[in-house]
């Protein structure tokens, strides 16, 4: 009986990692309406902090995009936002994700785009 208790620990490792993994919630960026080519406002289905974005051929990312109620990121251009856009944010347990082109030139007010991110 002894020898089975790694077998069985093991097993409930795993179904724990399985668990744990389902039951995050998938991150998407909906373009906000007043979304413009020198406006773009980011609603996410659940809390992210610090995001910025980057610009199609930019070599640095933006400064913080603005956060206003119920998750929405707000970055304002004088210039058309070149797409497709690249967006980071900080994760609660430390560290940066990046999603690379989730945003898409041409843009449109209410657009879903999936990450495939799990938070």
């Amino acid at each position: 009986m002894a020898s089975s208790s790694p077998f069985l620990l093991a097993a409930v490792v795993v179904a724990l990692l399985v668990v744990a993994g389902f039951c995050g919630s998938g991150l998407t960026f909906t373009v906000g309406e007043g979304s413009s080519p020198t406006s773009l406002a980011l609603v996410t289905n659940v809390a992210i902090s610090e995001v910025s974005i980057k610009e199609k051929g930019a070599i640095d990312w933006s400064d913080d995009l603005k956060e206003s109620p119920a998750n929405t990121w707000t970055f304002n251009s004088k210039e058309r936002i070149k797409g497709p856009i690249s967006v980071r944010f900080a994760v609660k347990n430390g560290g940066y994700r990046v999603v690379d082109d989730i945003i898409p030139a041409g843009f449109q007010p209410g657009s879903v785009y999936k990450t495939g991110v799990q938070i």
